[in-house]
């Protein structure tokens, strides 16, 4: 009868012959085996143990196993391997974490084991050597100990190159490199700045600015799309004019560079450069990526607590300004009413206090608008009215505004503007404060008879605005945060016409909103400043002067009104209301919107000016009613308010409002209302 056959899983009998079992198991072990005598002669190996060497049984066979090639340039680890032989013929285990040599892969590891075999009277017969590959093992956890090195170094820190001090010489140092650089990216996504480098010694640093481009397009497009950059042979890998030439002008043989991508933009990226060829590991890749993280984290985490600390600081000093400058023109105005209580049958005294409330009152408006615009443009809330214009117009308007502040301080003003028109889209109110900023703040850090110039000129495609001063001028150090909100060159007492620190600030917002840049440059502390002002030159431009002249001119005021104010500041509508009288207009003063609703029903009047925040019935509830009532269809109404932000213009708009005031309102803007209704 047939015999069966083997049950799958099972191996053939003819397979257990001992010699050929012990020689499948000994060659296809996945360890490095080796038989040694009991004097550390070796018997025999295992394919495992000899093919990385390319060598046979019989290349081993008859030497001592502490001179074979596993060995080979470790002294140290061939002495321990032969004292191990010795403790196992001995009758004792040895078991050692070695380094060992492998052709081409230099630095490796290996857990060894030397083990007796007893014959079957119990005497050692021969040694069993057991070697495992432990060198990603060990990699592994040297590379945890020296991120929890970076990450203790970087916990304390206090500023971002403490940080990149710690970081990049540890890394330096574990992978053996030249130098190993930390770079942040600038928002074009083309540049990159090395904020920092450690180079080992005798090596030159790369701080620096440097375009992508520079390092050719694998270089180039590999950071752009977030991927690491590894290169084993900068000669052989990359062609000399795409690349190659840039990395061997600095030193670079061999690199790895690990981009740093956050919300879909590289922010950071970290090198390790090498002047000679290198085969890099698997492992080097993954370090520098965990680097390179730690360290944008920490950096990110010491600037935000910079920047808390910074705007803390800023914002102490801001109402220490403001208090400052606002008890300034309330001093002089109290003062002013104990006076005009005093000198009643005085005209002249009464009069030179009026004007001098009046300058403090204008100055107080200012510093609120100021405050308000600025609001506004860091919420976006600023809706520029462009239109076509001069330049000589934009700049005539801004020194109308601040002429008298540069006449009082005895300063010369020169301008320097173009014969023929230069046309720009710009607001032109918007435009002239910037410029008008831009004055004052010349004349307040300029001592007494001091210069302040105004350039302006067509170049190229942009129009270019320049104000010069003979100042205080502006140290390095301040150089960069001249333009951030809240901040003075000058702090000391003598400096008390500095404002609130937030004219500077509005003026970057303000051009930028028009697509325009500015700048500023000083030769240093008394040197005097230049701003300089970038802007679009509009193209195709007619006649600034034509476009006004479509426009019409404007109405003349002729004859009286009936006006009604409402509002329940009493101060505030019997002052509005006694300055329309002294217009020659009739007006009707009430102190809430139910009591405007049933006046203005009683005696219908042209103009109706109403304050938004009345009770009972608030300045919209009370314009929607009168716009309900038919005998007024003919009403003009003016809102009064301190809210003027586009949305408080749009609501009321939407109310049923024709104008909306900013209280105080200006004597100007009342002109114009009033002279609107008239025609």
């Amino acid at each position: 009868m047939p015999t069966d056959s083997p049950k799958p899983g099972t191996v053939p009998e003819t397979a257990f012959e001992p010699a050929a079992m012990f020689r499948a198991f000994f060659d296809q072990g996945t360890h490095s085996a080796a038989i040694l005598a009991p004097d550390g002669t070796v018997l025999d190996a295992n394919r495992r143990a000899l093919e990385p060497w390319n060598a046979e049984a019989s290349d081993v066979a008859g030497r001592k196993f502490w001179d074979c090639m596993w060995w080979e340039g470790e002294p140290a680890a061939a002495g321990a391997v032969r004292a191990g032989a010795g403790q196992a013929a001995a009758g004792e285990v040895f078991r050692c974490h070695l380094p060992y040599h492998r052709p081409g892969q230099g630095g490796r590891f290996a857990d060894v084991v030397i083990s007796p075999l007893r014959a079957a009277d119990g005497s050692i017969a021969m040694l069993s050597a057991i070697g495992a590959d432990a060198t990603e093992r060990r990699r592994a956890a040297e590379r945890l100990r020296l991120l929890d090195a970076i990450g203790e170094a970087t916990r304390i820190a206090a500023d971002p190159k403490a940080i990149l001090d710690g970081a990049t010489r540890l890394l330096g140092e574990h992978l053996g490199a030249t130098r190993v650089a930390y770079a942040d990216l600038e928002p074009d996504n083309d540049r990159f700045t090395i904020r920092h480098d450690w180079t080992a010694p005798g090596e030159a640093s790369t701080v620096g600015v440097y375009s992508l481009d520079l390092f050719g397009s694998r270089a180039a497009s590999n950071m752009r799309a977030g991927r690491t950059l590894l290169i084993g042979d900068v000669d052989t890998e990359i062609a000399q004019d795409d690349g190659a030439a840039m990395f061997n002008a600095i030193g670079i043989k061999a690199i790895i560079c690990c981009p740093l991508v956050k919300q879909g933009s590289l922010v950071a990226m970290m090198a390790v450069h090498q002047r000679d060829p290198r085969a890099w590991a698997p492992g080097d890749v993954a370090l520098v990526d965990a680097v390179v993280e730690r360290c944008w984290a920490h950096v990110e985490r010491v600037r935000s607590t910079e920047a808390l600390r910074a705007a803390d600081r800023h914002k102490s000093e801001f109402l220490a300004t403001l208090a400052h400058e606002l008890r300034n023109p309330l001093a002089p105005i109290r003062n002013g009413l104990d006076l005009l209580r005093m000198s009643a049958d005085k005209p002249a005294v009464m009069a030179t206090v009026r004007q001098m409330m009046e300058r403090q009152v204008g100055h107080m408006v200012h510093l609120v608008n100021d405050l308000l615009d600025v609001a506004r443009v860091s919420t976006g809330k600023v809706v520029l009215r462009l239109e076509r214009t001069d330049l000589q117009s934009v700049v005539g308007s801004a020194v109308e505004t601040s002429l008298p502040l540069v006449e009082a301080a005895g300063h010369g003003l020169e301008l320097r503007l173009p014969d023929a028109p230069v046309w720009l889209d710009v607001d032109l109110v918007r435009m002239s404060q910037v410029l008008s900023n831009l004055l004052s703040n010349a004349a307040k850090y300029t001592p007494g008879g001091g210069r302040i110039t105004v350039e302006g000129a067509l170049e190229g495609s942009e129009v270019v605005i320049r104000v010069r001063d003979t100042g205080i001028g502006i140290p390095q150090e301040a150089m960069g945060s001249i333009f951030d909100m809240f901040t003075q060159v000058s702090r000391s007492l003598d400096r008390s016409k500095g404002g609130l620190g937030i004219g500077l600030s509005l003026v970057r917002h303000l051009v930028g909103l028009h697509g325009g840049t500015v700048a500023a440059a000083s030769a240093g502390p008394g040197q005097g400043s230049t701003f300089t002002i970038r802007l679009p030159a509009a193209a195709g431009a007619r006649s600034a002067m034509e476009a006004r002249a479509a426009g019409g001119g404007a109405s003349v005021v002729t004859g009286a009104l009936e006006i009604l104010v409402a509002d329940d500041n009493v101060d505030a509508a019997d002052s509005l209301a006694a300055l329309l009288r002294a217009g020659g207009h009739r007006v009707r003063t009430v102190y809430d919107g139910e009591q405007a609703v049933r006046a203005a029903r009683a005696c219908p009047p042209q103009l109706a000016f109403l304050d938004i925040g009345m009770p009972r019935m608030d300045g919209y509830a009370t314009a929607r009613a009168m716009r309900a009532e038919p005998g007024l269809a003919g009403l003009r109404l003016v809102a009064l308010t301190g809210w003027g932000a586009q949305e408080d213009r749009a609501r009321s708009r939407e109310a049923g409002f024709d104008h909306h005031l900013l209280k105080p309102a200006a004597p100007e803007e009342l002109a114009a209302i009033l002279a609107a209704v008239q025609t």
